[in-house]
């Protein structure tokens, strides 16, 4: 059953500088159901972290319908949470502090937040580390935060734009094993954007593949292999098998394209 719908969306951003508005991306149509780990890929510059956006309710589609359960997205809301490549954590507060921001702001009972603190450090693997401060932490235990904070609110989408980009290759490939744990927990609908097909392939049901700007839904890949998914499976000829399919659906474009104005839509 579709969960986040949008139909034949478009965003155009107003030029600066005297430059002429910019069509981002033009009539995209994407069904995402329920529970669904979705990963969207493409090339630099198609659209994919507005779409992001829209679906946060951050940037306001041009044209078109984008809906959540239904209803029109007109904004952010306590539903969608969204984690950013940096950490965005508050200096000045413990791991603890951190989680519980959220909660706290909507007036959540002090017993609560603990409750719910101490099991989200145990869902990301933190134990021991709930009075450290941001400054003590690894790369990859500060994402642990960042994604704990996100959950902290039980949001029914979580929202993720490039969160391991800034993590060395090792780190990366640990956090996407502990993610793919988090997300069969808390089962929530997760929307990740990455510019890794290795990542994407691991990590989704589905992979959205982007054409360059304006940005529109080029292809979708169900990804085929049984969860949960491990380290193995990276060498497998099914996984390199849906590498080569998005790979080659990505060297399919001419390459970056210049900002396109807006009287030169191109047809999808």
């Amino acid at each position: 059953m579709t969960f986040i719908n949008a139909r034949h969306i478009s965003k155009t951003f107003n030029g600066k500088n005297n430059a002429g508005p910019t069509l981002a991306i033009a009539d995209m149509s994407l069904d995402i159901r329920e529970k669904e780990f979705i990963a969207v890929i493409g090339p630099s510059g198609c659209g994919k972290s507005t779409f992001l956006l829209m679906v946060a309710g951050l940037e306001t589609p041009t044209s078109g319908d984008l809906t959540i359960e239904g209803k029109p997205v007109n904004g952010p809301d306590h539903q969608r949470a969204i984690v950013f490549q940096e950490f965005l954590l508050f200096p000045w507060k413990t791991v603890k502090g951190n989680i519980e921001f959220g909660p706290r702001l909507n007036r959540v009972k002090k017993e609560t937040c603990d409750a719910m603190s101490r099991d989200l450090i145990r869902l990301v693997g933190l134990e021991g580390f709930e009075n450290c401060f941001p400054h003590e932490l690894s790369g990859g235990m500060k994402q642990r935060v960042a994604i704990a904070r996100a959950l902290a609110n039980k949001p029914k989408v979580l929202l993720m734009d490039e969160p391991f980009g800034a993590l060395d290759a090792l780190t990366r490939e640990s956090m996407q094993l502990e993610l793919q744990k988090i997300w069969q927990k808390a089962r929530c609908t997760v929307l990740f954007v990455t510019h890794s097909i290795t990542e994407a392939v691991f990590l989704a049901d589905r992979v959205v593949v982007m054409g360059s700007r304006p940005g529109y839904v080029k292809k979708i890949l169900t990804i085929d292999l049984e969860r949960p998914r491990t380290r193995k499976m990276f060498t497998s000829e099914n996984f390199r098998h849906y590498e080569r399919v998005l790979k080659e659906s990505i060297w399919e474009e001419d390459g970056p394209e210049e900002m396109v104005p807006v009287q030169e839509k191109r047809s999808a």
